[in-house]
C-alpha cells in the first residue's frame, strides 16, 4: 500500500516504523509546543496524510508518553477520516497535561503513533436496517460483563 503524505517541515523525517513488527508509525512534533498544567493542547505532527479508501488513521500516544511527559489523549485516541487531507489539514495530536507543571515538546520529538485500520461504514455498503425490536438477550447494561 502506498500512502500519499506531505511534510510541512522537510527538515524533519517522514513518520517511521521503529521495528519490523511495529503496527504503528511514530509521528514527530513539528514545532516547540507548550502544554500548560491541567490543560488540553495541540501538538502539530508535521504531516498531512491521504488515508486510503477503506481505512481510517488512528492516532494513539506512544506508550512512554504518559510516564515521560505526563500527557494523555483526552478522548483515548484520535480518528483521522479519509477526507481530512486538504492543504491545511496537518495532523494535530490533542493531549491533556495531567501534571501540575508546564510540559514542553521539542521539534522532532516522538509523541504519538499512527495506525491504519481497515473500516467499513453504513453509508458505503453495509446500510442501516431500522427495526422496532432487537431479538437478542439483554446483557444487563453498561459494564455488565464485570458485574458477575
Amino acid at each position: 500500500m502506498k500512502i500519499k503524505i506531505k511534510r510541512i517541515d522537510k527538515t524533519l523525517p517522514l513518520p517511521e516504523y521503529q521495528t519490523d513488527g511495529a503496527v504503528g508509525f511514530d509521528l514527530f512534533c513539528r514545532q516547540k509546543t507548550y502544554i500548560g498544567p491541567q490543560t488540553v493542547g495541540l501538538i502539530p505532527a508535521n504531516v498531512i496524510v491521504e488515508t486510503p479508501p477503506g481505512y481510517m488513521l488512528v492516532i494513539a500516544l506512544r506508550s512512554s508518553t504518559p510516564r515521560k511527559k505526563g500527557l494523555l489523549i483526552p478522548h483515548g485516541l484520535g480518528v483521522i477520516d479519509q477526507d481530512y487531507c486538504g492543504p491545511s489539514d496537518e495532523i494535530l495530536i490533542q493531549v491533556f497535561n495531567f501534571t501540575d507543571q508546564e510540559v514542553v515538546i521539542e521539534p522532532g520529538e516522538r509523541i504519538a503513533q499512527g495506525i491504519f485500520v481497515k473500516v467499513e461504514n453504513a453509508k458505503s455498503g453495509i446500510g442501516w436496517q431500522e427495526t422496532d425490536q432487537i431479538n437478542h438477550k439483554a446483557r444487563g447494561g453498561f459494564g455488565s460483563t464485570d458485574s458477575e
